[in-house]
């Protein structure tokens, strides 16, 4: 059976499982638990159809297996995989009549989101199409690449997971945190550094597949653009939700890149994290 063709029943098996938990369970984070598993699941499918042999399919496999293993570690380590939903998701029902949110429940949060995990991939698929084509410096710069731009966000979430630490204990302590969301670090230079990040990982995750096919005009760049725009709605998403908590957020947003680490726009007051 064609690779492609496992990936999408695949695909199609966990999409119907996410549905109905999310219905049995009024939990819709089910999606957000396999988000940084079947991509690598995906990934293999492709080597392994190559019978591990194609050196360009197992680097692509190894480096999306770092990126699944770091990404699974930090949603463990926040209570993703205990039951814990979505914040964001009781805020959008409350905004939504039972219907509309049931049918964004379909349509986006598992169809959407189940298509794209597997259009991210497919860069996979181009070098499968093109196996054989030689390993070079450029798929080794981008490799390095890839790497490089994973720990800037294991760093980004680092800095996210120890604010959120501090936080915790000087309110366990009655105190009052020094500030109430994170603005320090790699948070001085982006408002969302760990979103930039995981997006460039993916764009970087595409040129592995053109390198293959000796050409960047890849339909299978639809994936990382796609990507892309999930994370634009989502930023915008998020940060009126934390506006709505924090009205101090909007000087924040006024001095700080949304997501392209750049130097503040003006100088603010030092805060401590």
């Amino acid at each position: 059976m064609h690779p492609l063709v496992v990936v999408i029943a695949v695909a199609g098996a966990v999409a119907v499982f996410c549905w109905i938990a999310s219905v049995v369970s009024r939990d819709h984070s089910w999606v957000d638990r396999l988000w940084s598993i079947v991509p690598v699941v995906y990934v293999w499918i492709f080597a392994g159809a190559a019978g591990f042999g194609d050196a360009r399919l197992n680097i692509m496999a190894g480096v999306v297996t770092l990126w699944g293993a770091r990404l699974t570690y930090n949603f463990a380590r926040k209570g993703g995989y205990t039951g814990v939903e979505d914040y964001r998701w009781p805020v959008l029902r409350q905004r939504m009549s039972p219907t509309q949110f049931a049918v964004f429940n379909i349509f986006f949060v598992v169809l959407y989101q189940h298509a794209l995990l597997v259009l991210i991939t497919l860069p996979a698929f181009t070098a499968y199409e093109h196996r054989g084509t030689p390993v070079g410096i450029l798929d080794f710069l981008v490799a390095f690449a890839f790497l490089a731009l994973l720990a800037g966000e294991t760093i980004a979430d680092q800095q996210q997971w120890d604010f959120h630490q501090e936080k915790k204990a000087a309110l366990a302590a009655g105190q009052e945190p020094a500030t109430r969301f994170l603005q320090t670090g790699l948070w001085r230079y982006s408002r969302h550094p760990n979103f930039f990040f995981e997006q460039a990982q993916w764009w970087t995750f595409f040129f592995f597949g053109a390198i293959a096919a000796g050409s960047v005009l890849q339909w299978t760049v639809l994936g990382a653009a796609l990507l892309t725009g999930l994370f634009v709605g989502s930023t915008i998403f998020t940060e009126s939700i934390t506006k709505s908590k924090y009205p101090e957020y909007a000087e924040y947003q006024a001095t700080t890149s949304p997501i392209l680490p750049l130097p503040p726009r003006r100088t603010r007051v030092a805060r401590t994290a």
